[in-house]
């Protein structure tokens, strides 16, 4: 699938513990949030039209490049595909899921970044995402999300080994309207401080894309995701499975989807 034209967007300390377990939380200690559970905030992945690093589209569903200088670990994601809408001053006004699918917002593990987005995209195949992707019924509760999860797996020497925890979706800090409104307010109004961008600038500077992929979080690592950075010819797999009729294994099915992704 071609997203050329979307902007990308991913939210920072979404899920419980991630940030501790990336060594990224001291980043943050002078952000301050209404609520202790609120993510941190907001970051570009990839900006269309941009003459920056972040012009560059960095979205393949096969294969994943390593940084050259840097180590680099799995970021396992639900991402949705969005319209976002405006109002006639151009701020935002709204943002519809329409779908979502399986992401891996790969990310370089490396001190004294100043912002989250100089660790995301340095080449053609930095992140990854899955083909399949699902419809959704409604972004709110007693929607088809409700009843899915995401895990993820590295394959090392012939063994495949968890590299993200089994989690289920509505274990997300924010979700469903309270993340909807939530982001809204970070588009319009989040200002270029700390590890954090001016988002607004960015949705000013990309022509006003009307859609969006937005990765709502990186789930906690697994010992093995914790302490094992990625190498070449790993087999990367992040997998959503509906629990009612699925589980966490690679085993296709009409329900399930799940990104492949060989490391170079």
């Amino acid at each position: 699938m071609d997203f050329h034209k979307y902007i990308g967007i991913g939210i920072a300390g979404n899920f419980a513990h991630h940030l501790e377990q990336a060594g990224e939380i001291e980043d943050f200690k002078d952000i301050i949030t209404d609520d202790q559970n609120a993510p941190k905030g907001i970051f570009p992945f990839y900006l269309p039209n941009d003459n920056s690093f972040l012009g560059r589209y960095p979205i393949s569903s096969s294969t994943l490049t390593l940084p050259v200088d840097d180590v680099a670990q799995v970021e396992p994601e639900i991402v949705l595909s969005c319209n976002i809408i405006y109002d006639e001053d151009k701020k935002v006004i709204g943002i519809m899921p329409k779908a979502f699918s399986t992401f891996n917002d790969c990310t370089i593990r490396k001190e004294g970044a100043k912002k989250i987005s100089h660790k995301k995209s340095w080449s053609d195949d930095s992140k990854g995402i899955a083909n399949k992707f699902i419809d959704i019924d409604k972004f709110s509760k007693g929607g088809i999300m409700d009843n899915y999860h995401l895990c993820s797996f590295v394959k090392r020497d012939d063994v495949l080994h968890e590299y993200g925890v089994d989690a289920p979706l509505l274990g997300y800090g924010y979700f469903y309207e309270k993340l909807i409104s939530w982001l809204i307010d970070k588009m319009n109004n989040q200002k270029d401080f700390g590890p954090l961008e001016d988002i607004a600038m960015h949705l000013a500077n990309s022509d006003y894309p009307t859609q969006a992929l937005i990765t709502i979080g990186a789930t906690a690592y697994a010992p093995f995701g914790e302490k094992n950075y990625l190498k070449s010819d790993d087999e990367i797999y992040v997998v959503a499975y509906d629990k009612r009729v699925d589980s966490g294994d690679l085993i296709p099915s009409d329900t399930k989807v799940i990104l492949t992704q060989i490391v170079k």
